[in-house]
Order: structure tokens, then sequence, then C-alpha cells
């Protein structure tokens, strides 16, 4: 019983073992991509571009590609742009959607089904057939080279009102009918009870959200012409075009991180609200 017992704790200790080397060997896949990104950034352009650790400590570590990315776009400006219609892009979404899935969620109206079928159905139509009738609608409105043709087109999405109407369908409704015996308006439930219930999910839904919109780069392309009114992942696909024939991949990947960094500083400080989602989805299982 005793020989039992031990090879019964051998096999759990060499299980969590192997479990832990895969994880290991996972993330390190995961996490290569930025790794190269960053070896690149910091080598001189002047040599070619080595990922043997020897190489690396010979030639040194410099910070002038990331001037040098200064130089040839306007990178403060751009990143300003990138943010701006990142965080309220998102922000409106998060309203939004969250809005119209209380509706459908939790009221009863005619044809709720049928709007519901159809908002759905529009999630199978490819972004880029409607681009068309989008940049002709944006140009009438004057929208073209301006910040609003990226915020305000997708301040609502079908993908985003599913998923909240799923969260919010199991949000009590007992809950909500108290509220409005206390005297508490329809928008004051929705803002006071219904949006801290569901805080887990909208912090999902803006991260997704604002990777998104951070990384969009076909919209930005149509919509905005001038230089200084360009995105951050536009402005970065011109660098080779301004460095000349050859291609400066340490000037890139200096852009590449600069753009990168934000978004791993916000799925940071979102990851314990994604935890949280996570938990209580299984907790509604």
């Amino acid at each position: 019983a005793k020989r039992g017992v031990r090879m019964a704790h051998i096999k759990k200790h060499w299980g969590k073992v192997g479990l832990h080397l895969s994880l290991l060997f996972f993330s390190f896949l995961a996490f290569f991509p930025l790794l190269w990104v960053l070896l690149t950034a910091f080598q001189p352009t002047d040599s070619g571009v080595s990922f043997v650790l020897g190489d690396i400590i010979k030639k040194g570590v410099t910070f002038k590609n990331f001037a040098r990315v200064t130089e040839l776009i306007p990178l403060a400006q751009n990143f300003w742009n990138t943010l701006v219609s990142s965080v309220i892009g998102t922000l409106l979404t998060l309203f939004f959607c969250s809005l119209a899935g209380f509706a459908f969620a939790k009221y009863r109206f005619p044809g709720n089904n049928f709007l519901f079928l159809f908002l759905l159905l529009t999630m199978v139509i490819p972004t880029e057939v409607t681009i068309v009738p989008l940049f002709i609608v944006m140009r009438k409105l004057g929208w073209i080279n301006n910040l609003l043709s990226l915020i305000i087109p997708r301040a609502a999405t079908a993908v985003g009102i599913f998923y909240m109407r799923q969260y919010i369908s199991a949000c009590p409704t007992e809950l909500l009918e108290q509220a409005r015996i206390d005297g508490c308006r329809e928008f004051g439930i929705f803002t006071r009870i219904v949006l801290p219930v569901i805080s887990p999910a909208l912090a999902s839904w803006g991260a997704i959200s604002l990777i998104a919109r951070w990384n969009d780069f076909i919209l930005p392309k149509i919509f905005l012409r001038a230089p200084d009114k360009q995105t951050l992942m536009v402005s970065i696909s011109l660098l080779p075009v301004s460095e000349g024939l050859s291609t400066p991949w340490p000037v890139i990947m200096a852009g590449v991180a600069i753009a990168t960094l934000p978004l791993i500083v916000a799925f940071v400080a979102l990851q314990r609200y994604d935890i949280a989602d996570i938990m209580a989805g299984a907790n509604k299982g």
C-alpha cells in the first residue's frame, strides 16, 4: 500500500513538472515575437541583424533607432491620433453595446427576436464589403482626414451587443424590479445596477476593442490621408519607404516596440478583470 501511494505521489510530481515545462515552452513561443522585436530594435542599422547573444554584445546596444523613428514620421502626433481614436472609440463601444445588450436582454418589445436575429446575421458580412459605401458616407459627412471616421462607424458592433446581451441575461431580473419599486428610472437601473454587475465583461470587451482599434490598419489607411492625421500603424508601415530601398529592420522594429508597449500596459492593467470574467463564467456553468 505504501509503495502504491509512493508511486502515485511520484507520478503526480512528474505530471506537475511536465505541465510546468509545457507551459514554459508555450509561454516562450508566445513571448518570442516580442523578444525578436526588442532584440532587433536595439541593434545598429549599419550591421546585419543577428540573434546570437555574443554578436549582440559585441555590436552593443543602441537607442538611435528610436530617435530615427521620430525623424522619419510625426511619431508624437501619430501616437496621439491612435490613442484618442482607440480610447474614445472603445468607451463609446462599451456604452452603446452594453446599452443595446441591456435592451435585448431585459425588455420585451415587438420584433425583439427578429431584430436580434438580424443583428446576428450582420456578423457574417466582411468588413471589406462595407468599405466603399462607408467611404462615400464619410466623404459626404466631411470626415476624411478626421478621427471621427474611425470612431463613429464602429461605435456599436454586432459582436459587442451579442456579448453584452448574453452576459446581462444572467443579471437577476428581481434586482431590477426591486430598483423600479424603489423609484429608480430605467437609465439609472442601467448605470447604477447593470454596469457594476457586468464590469468584468466590460473590461474583457474593452480590452478586445482597444487592441482591435489600436492595431487597425485598413480604415486609417483609407480615411486618413495627411501624414499628421495618420495612426501609428499606418506610419510604421511607411518606414521602409522613408529609409530608401533597403529594409531598415532595426528602425521598423523600434517603431513596432513603441506601438506595442501601450498594449502590454493595458493588458497587465485589465488582466485581473479578465480573470474575474472567466471565474464568473465558470460559476455560471
